[in-house]
């Protein structure tokens, strides 16, 4: 380890490309940004000691390099709205990263980071930065709290890969800023190249750049694939409709001889669909639900590891990214709509949420059954099971029967089967009843302890039941002993408490 001290989603993104994209290695340099950007391709190196010699700012401490700096990249952005604002850096497991916020105005006056992570990446994670880890992870050490912003605020971001082993990354602005101005969170007054700040774009886009020039004679576009600018013949109009990854230039000669040249990367990610969901329909007896498991339905044969599923209570939470539901979800009785939201990992811009499907909880039967029954030993039986039964459910005995309640003569256990079919489920629930002989007391004896004035008297019986006991007119006691009986005639009675008569 190395010596450190440490979504409602709309995303503005620095994506993945084989492509040079274009990368400043010193702060004076730093690209803007305002909207969404492709990813660089990779970072070699610091140029000049942006920290003048120091040895630490914020979290960051020199590195290998004996400079805070070893392989860093600089990007600025000036917001446009007040709100939350975050962002994430994504990159491959095996790389370690870190990264400085600085809220100030220039190079000159950075100050102390007002975001900074240092934490080196032995967990192989995949994202770090500000806000929220957008797989999820609830232990990621590599994000920092979201910060709260203010229009007009400039900020510069220092990159900075630790041990020179790098493929790039990607940068993703998040935070509910852009939620509440999608169109203006990030200010493009910044950006003066021609063409305009580093594109990503979905595989569905159209995307356009223009070089109109005012007093242009000609226009002439180049796009770089990797081997270097080459003419895009017939292209010679002021805008340029680009289909492919790639760096464009475009030449623009003017009348006033005073020729431009602007260069700009466009970055196309695929755009992800969504497959068919089959419905769910489970028993109210389970408490949750696993959504992860439709996963692999709503990609099909998609890259598990490129592409991130989704699940909300609307529509338009699905649309904008808001409010993804939490995994296992807790359930409730009814039909519940369950819509999916499919994102592109590299861009969250790039988005399906056509499909749904239907969470069908289906209600299992409670029951209110008493589960022990008294008979009398000369009755002609008891009715035992549900009183009031539902018509929508079916009813089953252990003995054949298929009526809510049965009469039984008979002492012994029965079992009852309720059973809720709907929407090809069967949710049931079962109660076991015993059902007891109560037989009618009998008087075998009574002992008189005779001490004059405080006479005791004690009923006996050889009769098994639950019983009370009283003495003449009395109340009722559940013990068989009276004390204090006056000396004369009484009359004592027994009597059974589950209704099978009384001596």
């Amino acid at each position: 380890m190395k010596g450190k001290s440490l979504i409602f989603w709309f995303l503005t993104i620095l994506g993945t490309s084989s492509l040079m994209a274009q990368v400043a290695a010193d702060c004076v340099n730093a690209v803007p940004i305002c909207n969404n950007t492709p990813v660089n391709g990779g970072t070699q190196g610091y140029g000049v000691d942006d920290y003048n010699g120091a040895n630490t700012s914020g979290c960051l401490e020199q590195t290998i390099t004996g400079s805070i700096e070893s392989n860093s990249a600089w990007y600025r952005f000036r917001t446009g709205a007040s709100g939350q604002l975050g962002f994430n850096i994504g990159f491959d497991s095996s790389e370690d990263w870190d990264f400085a916020l600085y809220r100030a105005a220039d190079c000159g006056s950075l100050g102390d980071p007002v975001r900074c992570n240092f934490f080196d990446n032995s967990d192989e994670e995949t994202f770090m930065g500000v806000g929220e880890d957008p797989t999820g992870s609830p232990t990621t050490v590599l994000y920092e709290d979201w910060i709260n912003v203010m229009p007009g605020e400039d900020y510069y971001l220092m990159i900075n890969n630790f041990s020179n082993n790098n493929s790039g990354f990607s940068i993703q602005f998040s935070g509910n800023i852009f939620i509440t101005n999608p169109f203006d969170a990030l200010d493009c007054s910044i950006i003066n190249n021609l063409l305009g700040p580093p594109l990503a774009a979905c595989d569905n886009e159209n995307v356009i750049l223009d070089a109109t020039t005012v007093n242009a004679l000609s226009y002439t576009w180049y796009s770089d694939t990797g081997s270097g600018f080459q003419l895009i013949t017939g292209e010679t109009g002021p805008t340029y409709q680009p289909m492919v990854s790639a760096m464009y230039r475009v030449e623009v000669i003017t009348t006033t001889m005073t020729n431009i040249i602007s260069d700009v990367q466009v970055a196309f990610n695929i755009s992800p669909t969504t497959n068919s969901v089959t419905d769910e329909t489970v028993c109210s007896g389970v408490m949750e639900f696993d959504l992860t498991q439709k996963d692999a339905q709503a990609l099909g044969t998609q890259d598990p590891a490129s592409f991130m599923v989704s699940y909300h209570s609307t529509l338009n939470d699905a649309m904008l990214g808001t409010n993804p539901l939490m995994s296992p979800y807790t359930l409730s009785t009814g039909t519940e709509t369950i819509y999916i939201r499919n994102t592109s990992i590299d861009n969250p811009r790039c988005y399906d949420a056509s499909e749904q499907f239907q969470l069908n909880v289906v209600e299992t039967p409670v029951l209110n059954i008493p589960t022990e029954i008294f008979i009398c030993e000369d009755s002609a039986g008891v009715i035992i099971g549900e009183t009031t039964p539902d018509p929508h459910y079916a009813y089953l005995w252990d003995t054949g029967e298929s009526t809510p309640g049965i009469t039984v003569t008979q002492a012994g256990t029965y079992n009852l089967t309720v059973t809720n079919n709907q929407l090809g489920l069967s949710c049931s629930s079962s109660a076991l009843i015993t059902v007891v002989v109560s037989e009618t007391p009998v008087i075998t004896d009574v002992n008189i302890d005779d001490l004059q004035n405080n006479n005791t008297v004690e009923v006996i019986t050889d009769v098994v039941g639950s019983f009370e006991y009283q003495i003449d007119s009395g109340a009722f006691q559940t013990s068989n002993i009276f004390t204090n009986v006056s000396p004369g005639i009484h009359t004592v009675t027994i009597n059974d408490l589950n209704g099978c008569g009384s001596v």
